[in-house]
């Protein structure tokens, strides 16, 4: 049964809704375009990339924007006249992305900085200005637990990853920007909310893996598909009453 089947005429429903998925070919956002397809919206995927193996789907469309570009952004919305629904889930960031604090540079920080948390910037404004003329819209942007708390850096040790230090800035950013927007646009009836992952599993080491699944109550990490209800939630009329908001979807790594 697929998430359309279970909300189907429901509070829950986005049936004749427009969402624009920034990200929508990336690991998270593919599984939030597919469950807001079967929701009943109308779905546009606007990354610098299709998806590979897209889902054949009358609902579904992809559109190229690149959220590191004002120009891209402009000409894209010039073509998506209505949306109902913004989710920001684009990820961009430099080839360097990943080095340890002591050797990020400062041109690295302010490139990360500026393409991500500018570009989440750049979309938010783009679609309200379109919003504001229409009213009941929501603007969905994807943050991270490490916008609300420092990073556990022992559950990297003997690995090659760490949490690059630009990403604890974007996505504290992110969230400050979301709470913002709740207000200034409150009076036109968009209303803008966070969704907080913790760490999602994409084929990390197994000592990672392990590591990160202990710290966390539930005993796993997360899987792109767990951060689809918070998503549908946040779009749907279910929440006509929630702005200014930042729901967690952590398995309790929060709650310690």
């Amino acid at each position: 049964m697929t998430y359309g089947d279970k909300m189907k005429e429901s509070i829950f429903s986005c049936k004749n809704k427009i969402a624009v998925v920034t990200g929508g070919s990336g690991l998270i956002g593919k599984e939030i375009v597919k469950s807001l397809a079967d929701a009943g919206a109308k779905v546009i995927i606007a990354d610098f990339v299709a998806p590979k193996n897209m889902v054949k789907n009358s609902k579904i469309k992809f559109i190229q924007m690149d959220i590191t570009s004002e120009k891209s952004i402009t000409n894209a919305f010039k073509v998506i006249k209505k949306i109902d629904i913004l989710i920001n889930c684009a990820y961009p960031r430099t080839k360097d992305w990943g080095n340890k604090f002591e050797k990020v540079s400062y041109n690295s920080w302010k490139e990360n900085v500026n393409n991500h948390l500018g570009g989440y910037f750049l979309t938010c404004k783009a679609v309200a200005e379109k919003m504001k003329k229409q009213g009941n819209n929501s603007i969905i942007n994807i943050a991270s637990i490490y916008g609300i708390v420092a990073p556990d850096f022992s559950v990297y040790e003997g690995t090659e990853m760490t949490m690059p230090v630009a990403y604890s800035a974007i996505k504290s950013g992110i969230i400050g920007l979301t709470k913002y927007l709740s207000t200034y646009y409150a009076k036109y009836g968009i209303r803008a909310n966070c969704v907080s992952p913790g760490g999602i599993y994409n084929g990390q080491s197994t000592s990672f893996v392990n590591k990160y699944s202990k710290k966390t109550p539930l005993g796993r990490m997360g899987k792109p598909l767990d951060i689809v209800g918070a998503v549908i939630y946040l779009a749907s009329d279910a929440s006509s009453y929630v702005t200014g908001q930042n729901i967690v979807v952590d398995g309790g790594w929060t709650a310690w």
